[in-house]
């Protein structure tokens, strides 16, 4: 399991979000509710917000998630010489490919969305 950011409840607390593999299927557990995910999902919406991760980038690994085939999404901190606190980043990896990383804020939000459509 990856945590890949919070969200606001309606009662002003935080839920932690995260990414779960279960066999094959992806879900995103929010506060105890598992969304699955639309198969192959990880890829379109990290190429959607995603950049190429700059050569050289000092970045601290928080967590990693396997994605299988050679795929991982990592959960990493970069503080920015203009940021006064770090942000988090998801980095998605795969083989043959660059790597892509986007705000993890960003990310977080269109998993949530394509979880709720696909739930519809």
């Amino acid at each position: 399991m990856l945590k890949i950011g919070e969200i606001t409840r309606e009662d002003g607390s935080l839920a932690a979000v995260h990414l779960e593999i279960d066999g094959e299927e992806l879900a995103l557990v929010t506060g105890g509710a598992v969304d699955p995910l639309p198969a192959g999902v990880i890829e379109p919406v990290m190429r959607r917000y995603g950049m190429p991760l700059e050569r050289g980038a000092r970045v601290a690994e928080v967590a990693c998630l396997d994605l299988g085939e050679g795929a991982r999404l990592r959960h990493v901190r970069h503080l920015a010489r203009y940021d006064v606190i770090a942000k988090d980043w998801l980095v998605y990896e795969r083989p043959g490919t660059e790597a892509l990383c986007a705000l993890a804020v960003e990310v977080t939000g269109a998993l949530t969305h394509l979880a709720r459509a696909a739930a519809r």
